[in-house]
């Protein structure tokens, strides 16, 4: 369905400022009542409405965030002390451009400065912190000094690297991933090797967003099959599927302007869902 004439974009669009932004860039926390919502916020939930690269709203932020990458203009005043912020704001918009834009030169830059390092983080056949903090010596110059620059636990680097490895590579990443015991940071923090034991959930819906998360990779396919059954064994007598009433988050959903109905929810579920399950069915 066709959710970007819905209320819910039109509230996000009405929201921007000159400039065709919002708030300031960064954070990846869901909305909250009475507080302005950050650029992130704003593009996370209109990409999940339908919006793509050829959307006014979004080329607007795409060509500010590859001027910020480039190093033309400042994305905003904000910066974090306990990171090296120009490199973390790097990562954290290459892979937002990579998603909306994933052949974007500027962002494929910084993709590759990555790929370098997964590379040899993994390349003794699992992940090494020691070959993961020599590499990042031998691309950025020094060592390694806050938390996001080893470990690759975070969203940004789940998908900055989609496309960007050696298929051996891939391989042990995914693994990784689906077995890391804290998840995809700032998507979920548990092992998503364990499935939620409640699917109409809030729980089960921040499962299944790491899980869209890492349906990019090619071999997500064959990795991620055991979901699908899951997936499978929670639909309804008519094939659908409902998360419940308690997902309504302001990020995935809802999608429909409004929820009162059942079938309105139990129609969202079952579309985001289905483009889940799309990309995980094996051919």
């Amino acid at each position: 369905m066709d959710h970007k004439n819905g209320i819910w974009a039109r509230q996000i669009l009405d929201s921007r400022n000159e400039e065709g932004m919002w708030g300031t860039f960064h954070t990846l926390s869901r909305p909250v009542s009475n507080r302005a919502i950050t650029t992130e916020q704003a593009i996370r939930r209109l990409r999940i409405l339908g919006f793509t690269k050829e959307d006014e709203p979004i080329q607007a932020v795409l060509e500010r965030m590859c001027l910020c990458v480039s190093g033309r203009k400042k994305i905003d005043d904000y910066s974090e002390k306990t990171h090296d912020w120009p490199l973390f704001e790097k990562l954290m918009l290459s892979a937002w451009i990579r998603l909306f834009d994933p052949e974007n030169e500027i962002a494929l830059h910084v993709a590759g400065q990555w790929a370098f390092i997964a590379e040899r983080a993994f390349g003794s056949g699992q992940y090494n912190r020691d070959d993961d903090m020599e590499a990042f010596r031998l691309q950025f110059g020094r060592k390694p000094k806050s938390g996001f620059e080893t470990g690759f636990g975070m969203f940004y680097h789940a998908v900055l690297l989609q496309g960007m490895l050696s298929p051996e590579t891939e391989s042990l990443i995914l693994d990784y991933y689906i077995n890391r015991p804290e998840g995809i940071y700032y998507i979920y923090d548990k092992c998503l090797r364990e499935l939620p034991e409640i699917f109409a959930s809030k729980k089960a819906s921040n499962y299944l967003a790491a899980v869209e998360v890492l349906s990019g990779y090619r071999q997500a396919q064959e990795k991620l099959g055991f979901v699908v059954e899951w997936l499978d064994s929670n639909k309804d007598e008519n094939g659908k599927w409902d998360l419940g009433a308690g997902v309504k988050d302001g990020v995935y959903f809802p999608l429909s302007d409004s929820w009162r109905r059942q079938e309105y929810r139990i129609a969202d579920c079952t579309e985001w869902i289905n483009n889940i399950r799309r990309r995980l069915v094996l051919e």
